[in-house]
């Protein structure tokens, strides 16, 4: 990201606080140059006249200066300070919405921790824009530049020696930051990605423990680590070579002031008054310099930062507009798929030519073996994913037209190893509708059966959970979900079979609970246990990304397909 789009984006919407901020800086810069120059006449006028009136008149001034100085720079803290962390708020909320508005496909290929890092951590950087390092930037430039014009009253050959140094310690400078630029870039992807791992392994604990690997987790994560450090480690080489030259470039140019000072005042061309004076202005003019550099790292970490940012603002959003004009105002929930082909990668199709109706209420069960393609046509059904080719229609509207938002407001899914969050049953249930009534609640409650476990536990429905449901078993999860979907009143419902990792006492009674579920609602089934959708409206067998079978239950067996080697072969287990 630029300058000019930088400015645009952040710093032109904050003007009124920017300028205020400018404004308060030069009141603090301009008192603080008062001290060098009071400095002159306190001992060529006051300690050589031994002028006591002109002693309290300079203190006054002086005093004066530090309090004004003082209260300008307390204001400006506290007004771009807080200012570029409320930037920061907005930036990140922003990017949060922009994520989760990105297609299910982005997920699938992107770790959770690195989109973490990528919210709190890349737009940090962005406080230097508006906070006080672009201010101070603008201020130290002001009080070099007064500083300079200053010292060229009190000696122009002084100032000229002094020029050099800094000439060519801010050539190092440009050419080091251009340098330490893509080092930072470098450094948010680092840092993603061992957040990404870290986020990993903490979620899947259970898994590391079980297999002894905990030892082969740290050596993942070391070695993440020690590619960060090799980066920071680049970038601390370079802005120590910054710092180490402008002490060196700096220090001479003092020892010439001091040899070029000395001569002069010999040769009585420079009172001892003009020299201290010369030597404190001197001071003010290399100071904001050198803080320059430092501040001119942090910007250039800030544009790093925000690279990275705009890289996911750019990215085209799940729901467009543009692209999906159409409004559901009504939805029957009658789903077609006609002639649909899908391919996850160019070249490796893995739907064929799909066809087939689901009018309004029906069940449609999708039976095969594992990567035959079900999953990828429930996700079609549930707009996660868009056809290559042919199309997918909501009562006869083409779903890749239809708004996403007036789409899925009456959808409901439950997987099979459903996301419970962080938090109590009662939450967790009212996800979809936080504002429902507690009569609807009380009814999802009791449909899924979740009532069957909660009165047993001392808090009931204000029972926390834990991380993804972890204090709950496999079948309260399930009917948790159910009872999410149950309150959510979908007209389209997908169900990757819920009851396939059960005991039967728990399948028994999340089967009574999706019975419920399903009535008078569109809903398509992945369906691992051909014993649970016997009463299914149609059966979809998939191969190989093709429809080689349909019908009901008793047809296909009539068949003698695939389904009914299917059916033979879980009877027997």
């Amino acid at each position: 990201m630029g300058w000019r789009k930088a400015f645009g984006k952040f710093i032109w919407p904050r003007r009124k606080q920017v300028l205020i901020g400018l404004l308060l800086i030069l009141i603090s810069r301009g008192a603080s140059l008062i001290l060098p120059g009071a400095t002159k006449y306190l001992i060529d006028d006051v300690v050589m006249n031994k002028d006591l009136h002109m002693l309290r008149v300079v203190i006054a001034v002086v005093v004066a200066a530090i309090v004004v100085q003082s209260i300008s720079s307390f204001l400006l803290t506290r007004l771009l300070s807080v200012e570029a962390q409320r930037m920061i708020s907005d930036l990140r909320a922003e990017v949060q919405r922009k994520i989760l508005s990105l297609p299910v496909g982005f997920f699938d290929s992107t770790k959770s921790g690195a989109l973490v890092s990528r919210i709190m951590t890349d737009v940090e950087g962005v406080r230097n824009l508006v906070g006080t390092g672009l201010v101070q930037l603008v201020g130290g430039t002001v009080t070099a530049v007064a500083s300079l014009f200053l010292l060229i009253r009190i000696s122009p050959t002084m100032t000229l020696w002094t020029l050099i140094p800094v000439g060519v310690f801010a050539l190092i400078a440009r050419r080091s930051f251009g340098r330490i630029r893509p080092i930072f870039r470098e450094r948010g992807v680092l840092n993603a990605e061992v957040t990404g791992r870290l986020t990993e392994s903490l979620n899947g604990v259970r898994v590391i423990k079980g297999f002894n690997a905990e030892e082969h987790e740290h050596m993942v994560f070391e070695g993440g680590v020690q590619r960060l450090f090799e980066n920071v480690r680049k970038s601390l080489t370079t802005t120590a070579l910054i710092t180490s030259s402008s002490t060196l470039l700096l220090g001479l140019a003092s020892a010439g002031i001091m040899g070029i000072g000395g001569y002069y005042m010999i040769h009585d061309t420079l009172t001892l008054g003009e020299f201290l004076s010369f030597t404190l202005y001197l001071g003010f003019m290399i100071a904001p310099i050198v803080q320059m550099s430092n501040i001119g790292s942090q910007l250039t970490e800030a544009f790093a930062g925000l690279d990275r940012t705009e890289e996911i603002m750019r990215m085209p959003e799940e729901d467009d507009p543009v692209k999906r004009p159409i409004q559901l105002q009504e939805m029957h929930g009658h789903i077609r798929f006609e002639n649909v082909r899908f391919a996850y990668e160019e070249g490796k199709e893995v739907l064929h030519g799909i066809r087939f109706d689901a009018p309004p209420g029906s069940v449609t069960a999708l039976v095969g073996s594992s990567g035959s393609g079900k999953t990828t046509i429930a996700g079609l059904a549930a707009s996660f994913l868009t056809p290559t080719s042919g199309t997918v229609t909501i009562d006869g509207k083409d779903l890749s037209t239809v708004s996403l938002a007036s789409y899925r407001s009456r959808l409901g899914v439950v997987l099979q190893d459903d996301f419970l969050f962080e938090g109590t049953i009662r939450e967790n249930i009212l996800y979809p509708r936080p504002h429902a009534t507690e009569e609807e609640l009380q009814r999802a409650v009791q449909g899924a059966y979740v009532d069957e476990f909660t009165e047993r536990f001392e808090l009931g429905l204000e029972t926390v959970i834990g991380e993804r449901g972890v204090k709950l078993s496999g079948g309260q999860r399930q009917r948790v979900a159910i009872a999410r979907a149950m309150l959510a009143d979908p007209v389209v419902l997908i169900l990757d079979e819920a009851t396939s990792n059960l005991d039967t006492e728990s399948e028994a009674l999340v089967q009574k609970s999706l019975t419920e579920l399903v009535k008078n609602r569109t809903t398509f089934v992945i369906a691992h246990r051909l014993s649970t959708i016997r009463g299914a409206t149609q059966i979809l067998v998939v191969e190989q990304g093709k429809i080689v079978e349909r019908g009901d239950h008793n047809s296909l067996l009539a068949l003698n397909g695939r389904y009914s080697e299917l059916h033979r072969y879980q009877a027997r287990i």
